[in-house]
């Protein structure tokens, strides 16, 4: 069983804030998410080691910003473009689908299905600069 640290508190205040995708290379990886996706760079400063801490993010404001990491060894190289095993591991909601979607077209994104309707939103799968497959999803309502 598997027991909650403060049973009696619910854990307010916490959210997901950052995701990592590993990419093969910084700036390769920085000029699709901004410019093709048009995500915003929050912070792009160098580290030790010839590493950078590289922070991403839709411009609206909601959700987790992601943190582009370059791959450093076989296990990190290997995992490039299936970090989720070759299932839609992300999710970009949008509020105009038509626009995002034909913006995308536009950059040279590719979607490996035609636009959608389902009960919960408007959505088409799309893969990243790697092959990380994303949805691009209005939400219904």
């Amino acid at each position: 069983m598997v027991r909650r640290p403060f049973p009696e508190f619910p854990l307010a205040g916490q959210s997901v804030f950052l995701v990592t995708i590993v990419v093969d290379d910084y700036d390769r990886a920085k000029a699709f998410y901004c410019g093709c996706l048009g995500f915003e760079c929050l912070e792009d400063k160098d580290l030790p080691d010839a590493k950078r801490w590289l922070v991403v993010k839709p411009g609206s404001g909601e959700g987790a910003a992601l943190l582009l990491a370059q791959a450093d060894g076989e296990a990190e190289l290997a995992a490039i473009g299936n970090q989720t095993g070759g299932r839609v591991g992300f999710f970009l909601k949008t509020d105009d689908f038509a626009r995002d979607h034909a913006a995308f077209v536009a950059a040279g994104v590719t979607f490996l299905e035609a636009p959608r309707y389902e009960p919960y939103g408007t959505v088409a799968v799309f893969r990243d600069l790697y092959g990380n497959r994303w949805d691009l999803l209005e939400p219904a309502g």
